[in-house]
Parts: structure tokens; sequence; C-alpha cells
């Protein structure tokens, strides 16, 4: 009688990788979460792999090329493609995502460039943008998503992919960003958080009392070339799940985030509630609310369980 299904392959994990060999490094915000080198990572994607997940998402840990202008996320031999060429000789039917923005890189936290009085310029960003995603796409990336939010990357990197021969490449927009205060842990965890400081992303990400903006920002990435849109955070914002879900009609992936994962294994620790079972309860209701895919740092957990559970 169950109406919404959650299987495995709704599934995306997120990973953070990080240079070196045999290293892994444990995020203190984030429980059973690491920051692993590349010949760590595989081992666990082929786990992934083996369990159904989907996909992972890969975000790059740049622990000393930080810049201003984040020369470094254009480094056809950076960490991001070195993941990716890995990933894919090693595991070549699991979907590999990457992320399109620059805070990882810059010296700044921000995830565009800036000039001097601190200001994210669009425009000059999106030239960068469009340069990372293509070093991405060449590495063998299935999926380049841009995160960064600003206005008109997604055509410029769809035109950009096209032309340089990349048309499989496909696009996941984080169309329905909000600038939300539930990312903590994933600054952490990518080492943002003290480049950034007390500067916010305000003014390019939605306040999360906007829904039709966040709707006319996925209408714009759909007309632009988007094949998923993403809406992130998740649980808070599961409203705009199935907005945009019903409003557009393509593939929707929502962002169960790190304040979110991170609540869910606090309230655990304390004895307050099953982590497993609350973890499963999201999951679906992330499928009830029309998403088709689902980023969650739980989903070997959840695999796991689906595995055990015989599918679901």
């Amino acid at each position: 009688m169950r109406e919404a299904h959650l299987s495995a392959a709704n599934l995306i994990w997120p990973v953070f990788v990080l240079e070196g060999e045999r290293r892994v490094v444990e995020v203190p915000t984030l429980p059973g979460v690491a920051r692993l080198s590349i010949d760590e990572l595989l081992p666990r994607a082929e786990e992934a792999h083996r369990l159904g997940v989907a996909a992972l998402a890969i975000f790059p840990v740049i622990e000393s090329e930080k810049t201003p202008r984040a020369e470094e996320a254009m480094n056809p031999d950076g960490l991001v493609p070195r993941a990716v060429r890995a990933l894919k000789r090693a595991l070549p039917e699991l979907g590999v995502i990457t992320d399109v923005a620059l805070d990882p890189y810059t010296s700044h936290g921000q995830d565009g460039l800036i000039d001097d009085t601190g200001y994210v310029l669009n425009d000059e960003t999106i030239e960068v943008l469009v340069r990372q995603a293509l070093t991405h796409a060449a590495a063998g990336a299935d999926f380049v998503a841009p995160s960064d939010m600003m206005d008109g990357r997604i055509g410029a990197v769809r035109r950009a992919l096209d032309e340089a021969g990349h048309a499989m490449t496909a696009i996941l927009a984080y169309s329905a960003k909000y600038a939300s205060s539930f990312y903590g842990p994933f600054r952490d965890a990518v080492g943002s958080a003290r480049a950034l400081g007390k500067s916010s992303k305000e003014t390019y990400q939605l306040d999360p009392g906007n829904a039709r903006e966040g709707l006319r920002e996925c209408a714009l990435d759909v007309a632009e070339g988007a094949d998923m849109l993403m809406v992130k955070p998740g649980l808070p914002y599961l409203d705009m799940v199935t907005r945009v879900e019903e409003a557009f009609g393509l593939p929707v992936a929502v962002y169960q985030v790190s304040g979110e994962y991170a609540m869910l294994r606090a309230a655990a620790a304390m004895g307050a509630i099953d982590y497993a079972r609350c973890l499963m309860e999201s999951l679906v209701c992330f499928r009830r609310a029309g998403a088709s895919a689902i980023l969650t740092y739980g989903a070997l957990d959840a695999a796991r369980l689906l595995a055990d559970q015989g599918g679901e």
C-alpha cells in the first residue's frame, strides 16, 4: 500500500577527497564522515556501486592552493580531475558528479570572484566556472553540478560543453539553493569556513523565505539547458521539492545537507532517536515529496539497510 518507494538507485553519496595516499581524516562535525585520499576512496566507491548507489558527488579539500582567483579550480591535473579519472577507470558504470563552484579554491571562501569591496562578480565568475566544468568533463564526469548560484552560468556551461564535444555531459543545476545555516559542517569539511569568516553568501543564494524566487531560478536554469534541478537543503524545503517537480517535469535532486545529517547523528548519540530508522524515514519523505535523487552522507548506511531488507 506504500505510495513512495526508496531504493539505492535513488541515492547519491557526497564524498570529500584530499591529496596524498592512505589518508582518512575524520570530520569532527560530521560523525561517520571522513576526507579521503583517492586510493582510500576507491574501495569505498566499489562498495557503494555494489550496493546499487547511483553516483558519487565529489567535493575537493584544497589544502594549499587557495588563491583570490581560484586558479587551481581550472587545473586539468588537479585533485578533482584525477579523482574522476580514477573512479571511471575502476568503476566505469558508477555515476560521477563534480561540484562546479570556487569556494574550495578561493582564499576568501566565496563561490565566486570578488572585487576590492568583497562583492561577488557574477560574469567574471562564470568565465572561471566554464573552464572548471570543461576540465571535469574532459576527465570523464557524467554530470557537472554548478552549485555557485551565479546568474546565467547554466547556459554558458551548456554552450561550452557542446562546443568542446561534451554534449553527453549532463548538468545537475543547483537551482533552488538557499542561504541556509545548515551548511556549517560541510564548510568545515572542505575548509572554506575559516576563509569565509564572518562573510555570508546571501547576495547570491536564495532567501529562505522565498518560494516564488526559487521557482524563477529553476525556470531560468531549465531554459538554459539544465538536465536535473537541485533543491538544497532538504527537509526544511520539502515544499520546494514538490513545487519544482510539479512545475518543470525534470528529475529533481534534493540534498540532505551536512547540518541535517549531523543533527540525526547528534540526536542518536544522545539516545534521543534511532539513527537508522530516522535516516530511512527522512529519505522516504524526500521521495514522497517528489525527489528522484537524494544526496545524503548516509547513502552507504541507507544502501546497506536496504540490502538487508531485500531492497526496501
